[in-house]
Protein backbone atom coordinates (compact mmCIF):
# COMPACT_ATOMS: atom_id res chain seq x y z
CA UNK A 1 0.00 0.00 0.00
CA UNK A 2 1.46 3.81 -0.43
CA UNK A 3 0.05 6.88 0.57
CA UNK A 4 -0.86 9.45 -1.75
CA UNK A 5 -1.64 12.79 -0.80
CA UNK A 6 -3.47 15.52 -3.48
CA UNK A 7 -3.37 19.29 -2.34
CA UNK A 8 -5.83 21.59 -3.82
CA UNK A 9 -5.98 25.14 -3.63
CA UNK A 10 -8.06 28.31 -5.52
CA UNK A 11 -6.37 29.06 -8.09
CA UNK A 12 -4.54 32.51 -7.93
CA UNK A 13 -7.45 34.56 -9.66
CA UNK A 14 -10.07 33.07 -7.85
CA UNK A 15 -11.35 35.10 -4.67
CA UNK A 16 -10.62 33.44 -1.38
CA UNK A 17 -13.19 34.19 1.02
CA UNK A 18 -11.83 31.60 3.94
CA UNK A 19 -8.82 32.99 3.95
CA UNK A 20 -9.42 36.60 3.56
CA UNK A 21 -11.55 35.71 6.81
CA UNK A 22 -8.36 33.59 8.23
CA UNK A 23 -6.15 36.60 7.92
CA UNK A 24 -8.69 39.35 9.88
CA UNK A 25 -8.95 36.87 12.92
CA UNK A 26 -5.26 36.57 12.93
CA UNK A 27 -4.69 40.48 13.15
CA UNK A 28 -7.86 40.55 15.88
CA UNK A 29 -6.30 37.85 18.06
CA UNK A 30 -2.34 39.97 17.49
CA UNK A 31 -0.40 37.60 14.93
CA UNK A 32 0.94 40.92 12.70
CA UNK A 33 3.30 40.01 9.26
CA UNK A 34 0.29 37.87 7.83
CA UNK A 35 -0.38 39.87 4.38
CA UNK A 36 -2.53 36.60 2.79
CA UNK A 37 -3.60 33.21 3.56
CA UNK A 38 -5.06 31.15 1.06
CA UNK A 39 -7.09 27.97 2.12
CA UNK A 40 -6.76 24.95 0.31
CA UNK A 41 -8.12 20.95 0.62
CA UNK A 42 -5.96 18.05 1.45
CA UNK A 43 -7.08 14.33 0.82
CA UNK A 44 -4.86 11.27 1.82
CA UNK A 45 -5.53 8.47 -0.16
CA UNK A 46 -4.09 4.47 0.32
CA UNK A 47 -3.56 2.76 -2.73
CA UNK A 48 -2.04 -0.58 -3.94
CA UNK A 49 0.57 -0.56 -6.20
CA UNK A 50 -2.19 -1.67 -9.50
CA UNK A 51 -3.40 2.41 -9.41
CA UNK A 52 -1.20 4.03 -11.37
CA UNK A 53 -0.11 7.38 -12.07
CA UNK A 54 -2.71 8.89 -14.30
CA UNK A 55 -5.31 6.93 -12.30
CA UNK A 56 -4.36 8.98 -9.31
CA UNK A 57 -4.49 12.35 -11.85
CA UNK A 58 -8.17 11.65 -13.24
CA UNK A 59 -9.23 11.04 -9.78
CA UNK A 60 -7.96 14.00 -8.78
CA UNK A 61 -9.30 16.23 -11.72
CA UNK A 62 -12.42 14.68 -12.14
CA UNK A 63 -13.84 14.08 -8.31
CA UNK A 64 -11.51 15.85 -5.77
CA UNK A 65 -11.16 19.25 -7.93
CA UNK A 66 -13.24 22.32 -9.38
CA UNK A 67 -10.96 22.45 -12.02
CA UNK A 68 -12.77 25.94 -13.32
CA UNK A 69 -11.28 27.57 -9.97
CA UNK A 70 -9.23 24.89 -8.23
CA UNK A 71 -5.78 23.69 -9.47
CA UNK A 72 -4.13 20.29 -7.83
CA UNK A 73 -1.23 18.33 -6.91
CA UNK A 74 -0.87 14.59 -6.57
CA UNK A 75 2.33 12.93 -4.63
CA UNK A 76 3.18 9.68 -3.22
CA UNK A 77 4.36 10.17 0.00
CA UNK A 78 7.13 8.00 1.23
CA UNK A 79 6.73 6.26 4.45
Amino acid sequence: MARVVVDVMPKAEILDPQGQAIVGALGRLGFSGIADVRQGKRFELEVDDSVDDSTLERIAEELLTNTVIENFNVSRVAE
